[in-house]
């Protein structure tokens, strides 16, 4: 059964940085031919956007426009782990961030429960 485990939420000041991490349990990225990855995030009283994306082919990265230039996505397909950099964050930024994945040969995806980024004073 596939399962995606977030972690790295917290509670940081303005203007600090995050890493948070997505470890997926039942499948290897190295072995997906077609795959896409995601991070997304909630905030109370808001719908889900998506904040960062990237895929198998093109190997390329889209992001929120609100997070462009402060947060990067990365797969290390060594440690099967999805990362979301997150820096200079602002209050705007807290809410709970989502992993989401695609397997585009299985037509099917996965989310994770979440992980709760608190930013503030």
């Amino acid at each position: 059964q596939v399962q995606l485990v977030e972690s790295g939420g917290g509670l940081v000041q303005p203007g600090g940085s995050l890493r948070l991490s997505c470890v997926p349990s039942g499948f290897t990225f190295s072995r997906i031919p077609r795959y896409s990855t995601s991070w997304y995030r909630q905030a109370p009283g808001k719908e889900r956007e998506l904040v960062a994306s990237i895929s198998s082919a093109p190997r390329s990265a889209k992001y929120a426009d609100s997070v462009k230039g402060r947060f990067t996505i990365s797969l290390i397909s060594a440690r099967n782990t999805v990362y979301l950099q997150m820096d200079s964050l602002k209050p705007e930024d807290t809410a709970v961030y989502y992993c989401n994945v695609v397997l585009h040969q299985y037509d099917t995806e996965y989310w994770g429960k979440g992980t709760l980024v608190t930013v503030s004073s």
